[in-house]
């Protein structure tokens, strides 16, 4: 229970900063399904969709640190293809600073938990 509280909680969190970064650096918001990128994105995504299953079989029975990490894991994989894609292919948006904010900050607050923890 504490997990899911916890996953919740950072998922506020990142949609609360994402809101208030674009909102600081006038980024527009940009979707990579509009460019040539698509397929390769979507290609992308599919496989860390596959990882994130494969995650899932060993966060049922880890515990919740454990299942953390793995979860931090997929989160860091998953934010770092987004701003890799963004900065390839919709580089004028400046979309990517955002993402990687974002990533930046999942790592230091998972990493924290241990000592702060949300709940």
């Amino acid at each position: 229970m504490e997990f899911i509280a916890t996953v919740i909680g950072l998922l506020i969190l990142l949609f609360v900063i994402e809101k208030i970064t674009n909102k600081i650096l006038s980024i527009e918001k940009k979707k990579i399904s509009e460019t040539s990128g698509s397929r390769i994105n979507r290609l992308g995504q599919t496989v860390l969709f596959i990882l994130l299953l494969f995650l899932l079989w060993f966060m049922i029975e880890s515990s919740d640190i454990q299942g953390l990490f793995y979860f931090t894991t997929y989160l860091a994989l998953l934010f770092g293809y987004q701003a890799v894609m963004e900065f390839i292919f919709i580089k004028s948006s400046r979309q990517y600073i955002s993402t990687t904010i974002l990533l930046i900050i999942v790592l230091v607050v998972v990493f924290n938990l241990n000592r702060y923890p949300f709940f």
